[in-house]
């Protein structure tokens, strides 16, 4: 709020870290609302990140393993490496051991990190205030449009 100084900041960048499933999509929104309402100067000037952890771990023999971040890029990979695939889904960042959680999200030269805009957190502050709202109705009908996203 009134107190946040920019001028402070000691870091560059603030790197949201959540499970790619939509538990992790809801923290993810009620973080961005807080910067968004309590330190907006924080995304306008570029300092918050999402990280980009795989949803599913594709497996052949024990010399081929890739990552996919969707179900489309797991079933691209699959077909890219032939039969004999296994596809492990990860329920949450805490089910991967230490050296996974580094490989795929936290290694700054393998990571994938979003930059976080105004646009962005602005549609996080709008459906949180939508989801979390006395209005009834613009929030069933929000469920009833995004539920099977």
């Amino acid at each position: 709020g009134d107190d946040f100084d920019i001028e402070k900041l000691r870091y560059g960048k603030i790197i949201i870290m959540a499970d790619a499933d939509v538990d992790g999509a809801h923290i993810r929104v009620l973080l961005l609302t807080f910067f968004y309402r309590h330190m907006r100067k924080l995304i306008e000037e570029g300092h918050v990140y999402l990280a980009q952890p795989p949803l599913y771990k594709i497996k052949k023999g024990k010399s081929q393993e890739r990552y996919a971040f969707s179900d489309a890029e797991r079933d691209a990979i699959i077909a890219e490496m032939g039969g004999n695939t296994e596809a492990e889904r990860y329920k949450g960042l805490g089910e991967m051991d230490p050296e996974q959680l580094w490989e795929t999200t936290m290694d700054p030269e393998r990571r994938t990190l979003l930059k976080v805009t105004v646009g962005d957190a602005l549609f996080a502050d709008e459906t949180f205030s939508l989801l979390m709202g006395d209005e009834v109705e613009p929030r069933r009908n929000f469920i009833e449009q995004n539920a099977k996203f």
